[in-house]
């Protein structure tokens, strides 16, 4: 059995065939049915970091479900290094808006000849999303060494899992989520009452929209494009292709 990729196709994505688990070299009864394994593709593939968003709210028990599903990610030696501070006051939302219209125009400078184009790109949502969650890293994180010995920015990659996890679960439940990183992580840390190593990193706006963007903004923007994924990928050493499998013409 195979799931149709024409929608998928049609709105430019690359989006790969799902076959049944028969067809495949998964471990029979442990793959999920066709229908489940398009929906989590769709959800990947479908997913959009939003900036317009139409207001509205968004229910107590699915906002739940969004954040179990981020403290669901998988963190280096399980230290679930992610706190989430919901913004709830209107002046606290405006306040950390400014904080980041002031790191657009620092950010737009840095850009150089960019700094025109940079600043028609609408960036955030922070006014208009239903929800805005800061996602911050935890205090204490020093006393997690598994792990993060030799890489100790493992626990923002971890965090980052949660928030892509968040973000799947929104998209799945028909609501649009954006990561905001323009501000002072010091002024917004300060402006939050966190603990002196705790730290911010994300600003999500999260809520109802119109429409979901076709392709990334970005890219609908002409900001920047989609990289080849052959040009991403290597074998055994940087820089060499990955061979062709066997009996894969060329």
């Amino acid at each position: 059995m195979v799931t149709s990729a024409t929608a998928f196709a049609d709105k430019g994505l690359d989006m790969p065939v799902v076959m049944d688990a028969s067809a495949s070299s998964a471990v029979p009864g442990m793959a999920f049915s066709p229908a489940e394994c398009a929906a989590v593709y769709r959800a990947i593939f479908e997913r959009r970091d939003m900036r317009h968003f139409a207001g509205g709210t968004v229910a107590p028990d699915v906002m739940r479900r969004l954040l179990t599903a981020a403290h669901h990610a998988p963190s280096v030696g399980f230290m679930q290094p992610w706190r989430f501070v919901r913004v709830a006051s209107a002046a606290l939302r405006t306040r950390l808006h400014a904080l980041v219209e002031q790191e657009r125009v620092l950010t737009a400078r840095a850009l150089g000849e960019r700094e025109d184009a940079f600043m028609q790109l609408k960036v955030e949502g922070l006014l208009d999303a239903a929800e805005l969650w800061v996602v911050a890293l935890a205090d204490g994180r020093d006393k997690h060494i598994f792990g993060r010995r030799t890489l100790p920015h493992m626990d923002l990659a971890s965090a980052a899992c949660a928030i892509q996890n968040l973000w799947l679960a929104a998209r799945a439940e028909g609501l649009g989520m954006g990561w905001v990183s323009l501000f002072d992580p010091l002024a917004v840390a300060e402006l939050l009452h966190m603990p002196a190593d705790a730290q911010p990193i994300a600003l999500l706006c999260i809520g109802p929209v119109q429409a979901f963007y076709e392709e990334p903004m970005l890219q609908q923007q002409r900001w920047a494009t989609r990289c080849a994924l052959d040009d991403l990928l290597f074998e055994d050493t940087w820089g060499q292709p990955v061979s062709k499998p066997t009996g894969e013409s060329e």
